[in-house]
């Protein structure tokens, strides 16, 4: 598997939503780190496939985050399984997960998959309300999540979700002030290169998904970033 502790930007593209191939090409060939399939609603095996085979024409990473067990394909060359640390239903922590187990437990190659400790934080998105999310936290919460997914559960990746919006950079300050291993993702809300600066002097890795749809070159913009790390 590649090592994601080399990436430092990723785009994420949502299988329930169009781009075209034009579009599709600029982002597979600009210096992302790697590309994320990965989206909330409508994500489905069909789309998931289809998008997957689109993006497979080009030589860089390509991971799977999984949102529903129905969705999971073969081919990835990594899976990005979320457990939503600040939901109140056990479903996002461990309920999919252990569902997925039951069903195809002994067919994974547990060196392809990457769990994910997810806080989620703009209590108007999506993936906030399915997951029934508790997203007024302050510092001090941050800290202790990212002490528990450091310290006590020793996971790869935290992923500070703020989805549409832009993110509170003192929230990320914190986030990786307390984490010595374990690898800081955000994502929420870039739409410049300066958005996306300010968030990678914190975040190992940041993940640019809205702005793909909306402002191409804005998104291939972000991919800047990378020349600070070099």
């Amino acid at each position: 598997m590649y090592d994601i502790k080399k990436w430092k930007h990723i785009f994420k593209l949502d299988p329930a939503k169009s781009i075209t191939d034009a579009h599709l090409e600029m982002i597979c060939m600009s210096d992302t780190d790697a590309i994320i399939i990965g989206g909330t609603d409508d994500v489905t095996e069909d789309n998931v496939v289809h998008l997957m085979s689109r993006v497979r024409r080009y030589s860089l990473p390509l991971a799977l985050e999984i949102s529903n067990v129905e969705s999971v394909v073969a081919g990835f060359d990594c899976y990005f399984v979320p457990s939503v640390l600040n939901s109140s239903n056990v479903k996002y922590h461990n309920g999919i997960l252990l569902e997925a187990l039951k069903s195809y437990g002994q067919m994974i190659d547990f060196e392809e998959v990457v769990f994910e400790g997810y806080v989620v934080l703009n209590p108007d998105c999506k993936v906030a309300q399915l997951t029934q999310a508790q997203t007024e936290l302050d510092q001090e919460d941050i800290e202790a999540y990212a002490q528990m997914i450091n310290d006590m559960y020793k996971l790869p990746v935290m992923y500070i979700e703020y989805s549409g919006t832009y993110g509170e950079i003192e929230m990320i300050k914190s986030a990786s002030a307390m984490l010595t291993h374990t690898q800081l993702f955000y994502g929420g809300g870039i739409n410049s290169l300066d958005e996306a600066q300010n968030m990678a002097a914190y975040a190992d890795t940041i993940i640019v998904g809205d702005i793909i749809y909306t402002d191409i070159d804005k998104a291939l913009n972000t991919v800047k970033i990378k020349e600070s790390h070099k």
